[in-house]
């Protein structure tokens, strides 16, 4: 099963699972995790190929749904799922082929669509980090900024670095021969999940388009929509404060 980050709530409240986005960990929503956790019990998973869960061949959305299954199973009940980029499209898988596992669902800044843009310049410039100079994250930031890494994601990416091991918690071999997978989305998976959902989006982020809701609103009929000023790609971290209420209020409903 995945590795998991568990902040336990009140019992009788439906819990939230959280799935990060490529090239993150269950660490990562720590702050975020521990805040909503006041009103429910809540379950951050490391993503297969990332953190300290399994490594496997494959990074296929179909198969990061069942990983999420099994974990949902395990708590006896349905789940409150929410989603972050590669991890909101891991979850809309699920919804899509086992809604039952799903009490309501919330996609953070993606769509059920395929992208254009690869990620390889992040594993590129990972794989450039001289891993056994490194003593402390800062070295490491350092020398991804020499590769043109923004600020906000060399602390972000370095979250999974394991400086005593010298090495990533990534299994960047798979995500990179994976990655045309990983901007896809599988076409059919199932039929369209009529459960609640919210599409949280980044203002200033353009992964969710205008033209992108139709494709929405089919797979997933109740889907209301909401955007959060001043934020983009990675709004949990830019705005985790509105983005915390965005999604209590939401679990609250």
């Amino acid at each position: 099963m995945l590795n998991l980050i568990r902040h336990d709530g009140p019992p009788e409240a439906t819990p939230l699972v959280i799935a990060h986005g490529l090239y993150g960990s269950a660490r990562n929503w720590g702050v975020i995790a521990r805040r909503l956790a006041v009103d429910r019990s809540v379950i951050a998973v490391d993503m297969r190929n990332h953190g300290l869960s399994p490594q496997a061949a494959s990074h296929s959305y179909p198969d990061m749904a069942a990983d999420l299954a099994e974990v949902i199973a395990a708590e006896g009940r349905p789940c409150a799922l929410l989603g972050h980029s590669m991890g909101g499209k891991a979850a809309m898988a699920l919804a899509l082929t086992q809604p039952e596992r799903v009490e309501r669902l919330i996609v953070a800044d993606i769509a059920p669509v395929s992208y254009g843009h690869s990620q390889q310049k992040f594993i590129d410039a990972m794989r450039a980090v001289d891993l056994a100079s490194v003593t402390r994250r800062s070295d490491a930031e350092a020398q991804l900024a020499d590769q043109g890494v923004e600020r906000a994601l060399q602390s972000f990416f370095t979250q999974s670095l394991d400086i005593q091991a010298k090495a990533w918690r990534l299994n960047l071999d798979v995500l990179q021969a994976e990655m045309a997978r990983i901007i896809g989305f599988p076409e059919d998976l199932g039929t369209p999940y009529t459960g609640r959902a919210l599409f949280l989006t980044g203002a200033e982020s353009d992964y969710v388009r205008p033209q992108d809701r139709p494709r929405i609103k089919t797979l997933f009929p109740q889907a209301v929509f909401a955007k959060l000023p001043g934020a983009g790609h990675w709004l949990h971290a830019d705005k985790p404060r509105e983005f915390e209420a965005a999604v209590a209020h939401f679990l609250a409903l």
